[in-house]
């Protein structure tokens, strides 16, 4: 009998590339928002699997609405993707992202105690929880929580959330640390796909300049492609644990900028300018993670390297022109 997944935070790139995973494998696919009506679901569209995932209305701060979701649904396993994803906007969004990121996990888990469902649970915790580490220096899971960003406590609570309910009531829940990975899915407010766009516009002839913060920052960049690989893995394990999610090498912000002006045939140096007032209040200088116990317990390695992943972000910036 097939699998039934519910994904919180359908709409988003992890949510799509998750959709597309599970059905791939045979699972019987739901997928919340929201506002359902008022959505795209772009993401699942160009991945070919909006057809195929069954979406609902719901908010994930809602507890009845929750309850009856999934009821409704009986799912084996419960993906909780949602909340505001922007480390940036956490700053002037600080409410806002704490309830749709750390709160909508303790509702969750409320759900499944009251409900007694023997559902799995995957939490999308992140790098930002660990905060500024040494240069050289990777995070694994047994490294401390430091977070500097309203976005990064926020998930450090979702984690200890998840963590505490695993532990006195016995759910199978976990939390998957995922490094930076991206894809051309990402929207425009990340700097990622703002330099793709920006490079893209510049080598059509645009003549703009773009403008960004701190250059020197490094970052473990991996393809969102390979990570919900990941957060599967984790919810087939026999036992509930946290891993952490990443490639385990590290670029600057530098080089993924000339790495992508130069798959245009252009010289970065030549277009982008500096604007200290996009420096975040605190920023992570160095961010990095130690993949072993994924690639021991899960079997799980990250895939696609990062000039491959600089690849597929500017075929898929060219696939919109």
């Amino acid at each position: 009998m097939a699998k039934t997944a519910l994904i919180f935070g359908v709409t988003g790139q992890d949510g799509a590339y998750l959709s597309r995973l599970l059905l791939e494998k045979g699972y019987v696919v739901h997928g919340t928002s929201r506002d359902v009506e008022n959505r795209s679901f772009a993401g699942l569209k160009a991945l070919g699997a909006f057809e195929n995932v069954q979406t609902h209305s719901v908010s994930t701060t809602e507890f009845r609405g929750l309850t009856e979701l999934v009821e409704h649904v009986q799912p084996d396993e419960i993906y909780n993707l949602s909340g505001q994803s922007s480390v940036g906007l956490s700053f002037s969004q600080p409410q806002e992202t704490f309830n749709s990121i750390a709160s909508a996990q303790l509702q969750l888990a409320e759900v499944l105690r009251h409900l007694n469902a023997p559902v799995r649970l995957y939490n999308a915790a992140s790098a930002e929880c660990f905060g500024a580490v040494p240069s050289g220096q990777r995070s694994s899971e047994t490294s401390p929580f430091h977070p500097v960003s309203p976005y990064g406590v926020a998930k450090a609570s979702s984690f200890w959330v998840t963590a505490s309910y695993r532990e006195a009531y016995d759910l199978f829940c976990c939390s998957g640390l995922l490094f930076n990975h991206e894809s051309p899915l990402r929207p425009e407010r990340f700097v990622t796909r703002k330099i793709v766009r920006a490079a893209a516009a510049i080598a059509a002839g645009s003549g703009e300049r773009l403008v960004l913060g701190n250059l020197g920052i490094s970052r473990d960049w991996g393809f969102a492609g390979d990570y919900v690989d990941a957060m599967w893995r984790m919810l087939q394990h026999d036992v509930p644990r946290d891993f952490v999610v990443a490639t385990g090498v590290t670029h600057t912000l530098a080089q993924f900028v000339d790495e992508v002006f130069g798959r245009f045939g252009l010289d970065s140096k030549d277009h982008v300018d500096i604007d200290p007032s996009l420096f975040r209040p605190s920023e992570i200088d160095h961010s990095c993670g130690d993949p072993a116990l994924a690639a021991q317990v899960l079997d799980w390695r990250a895939t696609t390297s990062f000039a491959e992943l600089i690849d597929i972000l500017v075929e898929g910036e060219r696939a919109r022109s």
